[in-house]
């Protein structure tokens, strides 16, 4: 209309709620369930970028298209080579597990993403990514990642009692769920030991790898607990509950946040989903992984869940189930409700 002050569309770019994953060898199907996690629960667009060896690049296609339409219109995805900007290509493939170090190029290579979050592929999403998302608003001025905690107890946590090189905090940190604010980490020089001056990100990353190399067990991971004790202002530490693994119960319950809101991210590590020794950990990644997309929740997947815990109680993890449902049950309330009482109270008058 004449006069009418016009708004510019927001880029989809802006509106999309950023995850990156990174999925090599024999991982197709547990980044499915975890993309599948993600898209079951959230409620603003996500925008998927896959980092995968070529010959994975076609199934992942493949598998994407065949979930509804009613899903598939949630997200976008988006699939990149594994490459390596600086440095040794070789030697970053073999850092940890085939092609983890990639996480650490993400700033580099994703220029046009502001905000992103990374996890790994053993990471089950119990709660809407939304609610992760807004801790973005949460960094002060000079924070740029956020990360929980390797260890809630210091007297047993790994890097308090074997590391070799200097580390974050008091018992280090896990890179399996990080949040990122790409923008701030390329404009940023960061503290290091090896000159004077700043760095940026991407200069930075070799020279440190090379310096520390004969010292780090878990690869990418002891790099960004290097970086992070030189630069602790940059971190925002989140906790445990958004990044719940089995040292969080397996030798008793050892994280708080989870006892008092649930389980937020699930992270299965060490293979725990694939094997018998956390069952509790693989009765949630095998439910999720056979819900018929537009079945009830209720019905195909919580109730289902109750049944497999109660198989699990004879170990510690299986005796807390309340740790792990609390949240994915007030999750699928709201999803209900936002699909089913709100389309019922917009089309039914009283």
């Amino acid at each position: 209309k004449p006069g009418e002050q016009k708004h510019p569309k927001e880029p989809s770019s802006l509106q999309c709620m950023h995850l990156a994953v990174v999925a090599c060898g024999d991982r197709l199907e547990e980044t499915l369930i975890m993309l599948k996690s993600a898209v079951l629960f959230s409620n603003r667009r996500l925008c998927f970028h896959i980092f995968a060896e070529d010959s994975l690049k076609p199934e992942f296609e493949k598998k994407l298209k065949e979930w509804p339409s009613s899903y598939t219109k949630k997200f976008e995805s988006n699939f990149y080579p594994i490459t390596f900007s600086v440095g040794n290509a070789q030697e970053w493939k073999k850092l940890f597990k085939p092609c983890a170090a990639q996480r650490l190029f993400l700033p580099v290579i994703l220029k046009d993403v502001d905000s992103l979050l990374y996890v790994d592929t053993d990471v089950l999403f119990l709660r809407p990514i939304d609610d992760i998302w807004q801790l973005l608003r949460e960094f002060n001025s000079t924070q740029l990642a956020a990360m929980a905690p390797e260890h809630e107890i210091p007297k047993i946590g790994w890097y308090s009692r074997f590391a070799r090189h200097p580390f974050y905090g008091t018992t280090g940190v896990n890179s399996g769920v990080m949040l990122m604010n790409l923008t701030r980490i390329r404009s940023t020089h960061f503290k290091n030991s090896l000159i004077p001056g700043g760095l940026t990100w991407e200069e930075m990353l070799y020279p440190l790898y090379q310096k520390y190399k004969n010292y780090i067990t878990w690869g990418d991971q002891d790099l960004l607990n290097i970086i992070f004790y030189f630069n602790p202002e940059c971190l925002y530490v989140f906790p445990c509950q958004w990044n719940y693994r089995p040292d969080h119960c397996m030798y008793g319950s050892n994280c708080r946040g989870a006892e008092e809101e649930g389980v937020s991210i699930l992270h299965g590590n060490r293979g725990v989903y694939h094997d018998d020794k956390q069952p509790t950990f693989k009765a949630l990644y095998e439910v999720i992984r056979d819900f018929p997309f537009e079945d009830n929740l209720f019905q195909s997947l919580y109730y289902p869940l109750q049944s497999k815990f109660l198989d699990t109680v004879h170990t510690l993890c299986g005796r807390i189930p309340q740790v792990f449902l609390k949240q994915i049950e007030k999750t699928m309330k709201k999803v209900y409700e936002n699909r089913v009482i709100v389309y019922l109270g917009a089309n039914h008058r009283y």
